[in-house]
């Protein structure tokens, strides 16, 4: 089997034999994750060795979200932590070998919860409210981690976070927007002028959600993965976005369609939230605000995956295909704009 887009199998391959020590080719090859994220591939070596290899997408969108040195580092320091994350193997920041720099990490056995059907065949009932459990309380750990200890104090800067992301994201709602979103601007003006006072910086993962970790049969998070967008920051920004991705079996739809967490057992958001605060010790007290933004920067990141698809550039869609992301836009620019009673 040749190796899909996105890996260079001769050069690729000498380079894992010289440089991971114990791999020897030839290499199966399998993509286990694409799009327009960092692409993830499943590499088996000729003792059956799994492997995991990461580069970035084909078509870049944020460079400052596929440095492949930057991620190496992160996972690689949060090893020396309590926050489970794959062990990294090697770093080639040479180009010529696959068209762009990619790192190499041990594999994870585990899952990955991406719909109710994958939930309710892979976990118990009792099992999905383990995962809750455990996935805040993996982000309470990974907000605890001393960035001193595991050299990352000098990730980014420390202050200011929700204002870095307003700038960012509203800059890329400008660049791709396909329409007037009034709703949108309104919520942006309102964010700066209430921002909340943000207490000392930790690790922020930017993009925590279920499917964004691999949990074991118990559902106990085993690996928290897509460490493409983390940053030094304030952490109540990460329990908001996951609030955002997640609606459990009896909550109201959130803005994000997407995800398992409807299956019976997992938790319900108010649950997961209060457990990350008992666990975390922290105050929640603004916590509208952070919500209103996870909920904006949502409408802000999927407008910009409904703009590429229009543009032909993650692939031709059928327009009926579309509609869900305009959908979803709206939705959570509306869901931003009713927690700060602009609506």
């Amino acid at each position: 089997m040749s190796a899909p887009a996105g890996i260079a199998e001769s050069s690729v391959t000498k380079w894992l034999n010289a440089s991971i020590d114990g791999a020897s080719g030839p290499y199966e090859w399998e993509m286990i994750a694409g799009g327009h994220s960092n692409l993830t591939f499943l590499v088996t070596d000729a003792n059956g060795r799994r492997l995991v290899l990461r580069r970035p997408p084909l078509a870049h969108g944020l460079t400052s979200a596929h440095d492949m040195a930057r991620e190496h580092r992160i996972i690689s320091a949060l090893h020396r932590s309590s926050v489970p994350v794959p062990t990294t193997l090697g770093l080639c920041e040479d180009s010529d070998i696959n068209g762009a720099p990619f790192y190499v990490m041990d594999y994870v056995a585990g899952h990955v919860l991406r719909d109710v059907a994958s939930a309710e065949r892979l976990l118990t009932e009792q099992s999905r409210a383990q995962a809750s459990e455990s996935l805040a309380d993996t982000l309470a750990a990974i907000h605890h981690v001393n960035l001193e200890a595991v050299g990352l104090s000098d990730l980014g800067r420390h202050e200011d976070y929700l204002a870095r992301q307003l700038r960012r994201w509203y800059g890329q709602w400008e660049q791709q927007r396909t329409r007037d979103l009034d709703l949108i601007d309104s919520v942006h003006a309102e964010l700066i002028a209430h921002l909340p006072e943000q207490g000392p910086a930790t690790i922020v993962h930017g993009d925590y959600r279920l499917d964004n970790t691999m949990v074991d049969d118990d559902g106990n998070v085993c690996a928290v993965l897509d460490w493409e967008i983390c940053t030094l920051g304030d952490p109540l920004a990460d329990i908001a976005t996951l609030a955002v991705y997640w609606t459990g079996p009896t909550d109201e739809q959130s803005a994000w369609e997407s995800g398992a967490t409807t299956a019976t057992g997992f938790w319900n958001r108010d649950q997961l939230i209060e457990r990350y605060a008992a666990t975390s010790k922290r105050d929640l007290g603004d916590f509208d605000v952070y919500l209103a933004f996870a909920n904006w920067k949502l409408a802000c990141i999927l407008e910009g995956v409904y703009a590429r698809y229009l543009g032909g550039a993650l692939g031709e869609r059928d327009a009926a295909e579309l509609e869900p992301f305009k959908r979803q836009v709206d939705s959570a620019a509306t869901a931003a704009a009713t927690l700060l009673n602009l609506i």
